[in-house]
C-alpha cells in the first residue's frame, strides 16, 4: 500500500474523531447544563452570572437589535423548545400579554411555570399620564436597585428548575447582590451629592425615569417613548424650552437612538453634549459596558462626570 496514502488516511481519520470527540464533548456540556433563554442582552447578562456554570444562556435579541419589536429566528425557536427556563424583562418591554416574547413562548407550548418574569416586584412607573400598560415605561433596569429584584428572581426561577444547584445559585446571587449594593451607594455618593441645580438629566428618550426617581434627579427628554428618531417639532420645542428653563451642565444621547435630536438641542440652547449613555443594550462584547455591572458604571461615570462640569 502506498506509503503516502496510509499516512493520509490516518491524519484524516483522527481528523474525524477529533471532531466527533469536540461535538460529543459539546453536547456533553449542553447536557449537563440548565438551558435557560433571555429576551435581551442585559438581562442574558443577568442569567449568566446567577447561573455561573450550571446554565447555559441563549440570548434572543442581539446587542444592536431593539427589544422592543423583534423577529425570531430559527435558532431562537429551536432554543426556546429546547428551554428548561425562560427569562422575559416585563413591563412591557417585549410588547406585553401580546408581544413578541409571550408568542414565541406560546408556538412552542412552554409551560407557564418554565416562564419568569424578572420585573416582577417593581412597582411601575408611566410614560404618559395614562397609566395603562402600553405605557408602563420598562427601563426599570437602568437602576440598579431594580437589577437586585431582577437577580432575585432570575435565582429563584433556576432554583425552581434546578433545586439540586440552589445553593450555588444563592451564593452566585449574594455575591451579584452585593456588587449592585456598591453600584448603588456610588449612584447616591456620586449623583446624589450633586447641587441641586446640576441634578437635571436631559436625553432623547424618557428611559431614565426609575434611575432619576431613585436618585433625585429631574428629568428631561425629547421623546417619551423611541419610535422614530427623530423627535416631532412640538417635541424639540418643549426639549429647547426645558434645556433653557433648568440649565442642565450638560446633554446626552443614548447609544441606540440617532444624535441629530439633540445635537439640533444643542446648537439652540449652547449647551453641549457630553457623553452617549447606554438605554436598553450592553455594549458590544469586549467593549467597556458589555456587563450588566460594566453597563451601570459606564451611565454613572458619564453622567456623573457630565452633571458636575
Amino acid at each position: 500500500m502506498n506509503t503516502q496514502r496510509t499516512i493520509t488516511l490516518v491524519a484524516v481519520g483522527a481528523l474525524m474523531l477529533a471532531g466527533c470527540s469536540s461535538g460529543d464533548e459539546q453536547a456533553t456540556e449542553s447536557a449537563d447544563t440548565i438551558q435557560a433563554v433571555s429576551t435581551f442582552s442585559i438581562l442574558s447578562d443577568i442569567v449568566t452570572e446567577i447561573g455561573g456554570e450550571h446554565v447555559t444562556v441563549h440570548n434572543i435579541v442581539p446587542v444592536g437589535n431593539d427589544p422592543h419589536e423583534y423577529d425570531s429566528t430559527p435558532e431562537d425557536t429551536k432554543a426556546m423548545s429546547d428551554a428548561d427556563v425562560y427569562f422575559y424583562n416585563g413591563l412591557n418591554l417585549e410588547g406585553g400579554e401580546n408581544g413578541w416574547a409571550a408568542r414565541m413562548a406560546e408556538s412552542v407550548g412552554l409551560d407557564d411555570d418554565k416562564v419568569v418574569e424578572t420585573t416582577d416586584g417593581v412597582e411601575p412607573m408611566y410614560l404618559t399620564d395614562d397609566e395603562s400598560e402600553h405605557s408602563i415605561n420598562p427601563h426599570a433596569f437602568l437602576d440598579p436597585n431594580v437589577g437586585m429584584i431582577m437577580a432575585e428572581n432570575v435565582a429563584d426561577g433556576l432554583i425552581d428548575v434546578d433545586p439540586e444547584n440552589a445553593d450555588e445559585y444563592r451564593q452566585n446571587l449574594d455575591d451579584f447582590l452585593a456588587q449592585l449594593t456598591d453600584m448603588d451607594q456610588r449612584y447616591q455618593q456620586e449623583i446624589g451629592d450633586l447641587d441641586e441645580d446640576r441634578r437635571v438629566l436631559v436625553t432623547s428618550e424618557r428611559a431614565y425615569q426609575y434611575m432619576a426617581d431613585s436618585y433625585d434627579l429631574l428629568e428631561g427628554y425629547i421623546w417619551a417613548v423611541d419610535t422614530d428618531d427623530i423627535g416631532t417639532p412640538e417635541q424639540m420645542i418643549a426639549a429647547i424650552d426645558f434645556v433653557n428653563e433648568h440649565e442642565p451642565p450638560a446633554l446626552f444621547v443614548e447609544s441606540n437612538v440617532t444624535p441629530g435630536p439633540m445635537e439640533t438641542v444643542s446648537e439652540e440652547t449652547g449647551v453641549d453634549i457630553y457623553a452617549t449613555i447606554f438605554s436598553d443594550e450592553l455594549a458590544a462584547e469586549g467593549e467597556p459596558g458589555d456587563t450588566y455591572l460594566g453597563f451601570l458604571e459606564e451611565n454613572l461615570i458619564n453622567i456623573s462626570e457630565g452633571l458636575q462640569q
